[in-house]
């Protein structure tokens, strides 16, 4: 399942416009897998790596608007980094960084 699965994660990633953000859950749901939030994390850091070109992956984060990466390769502090670049605000909150969800929010459409 994980191939195919990839795939239409990085397909549906690609559709997110620059300055706004999806969640690992929104992304699921929409590639008909609802219970795979975690799953798409997973397609995701593969989709960071020099395997896979063009993938923004810094712009889906999880339902809480939490940056909850966690990736030596690419830290949290490399997708806020991004995600500002795009013009998104990202706030910081002790360690953890936060979207909001109500502005940035890419509403996506199940097609």
């Amino acid at each position: 399942m994980s191939g195919n699965f990839y795939q239409k994660v990085f397909k549906k990633v690609k559709k997110i416009p620059k300055g706004k953000v999806a969640t690992y859950g929104q992304i699921a749901a929409l590639i008909g897998h609802p219970k795979a939030a975690q799953m798409v994390g997973w397609a995701l850091h593969e989709g960071a790596g020099p395997k896979v070109k063009g993938v923004p992956w810094q712009r889906v984060i999880n339902r809480e608007g939490r940056i909850s990466i966690v990736n030596m390769d690419h830290p949290p502090e490399e997708q806020v980094f991004l995600l500002r670049r795009e013009g998104v605000k990202v706030r910081q909150v002790e360690k953890n960084f936060f979207v909001d969800l109500n502005k940035y929010l890419w509403q996506l459409k199940k097609k």
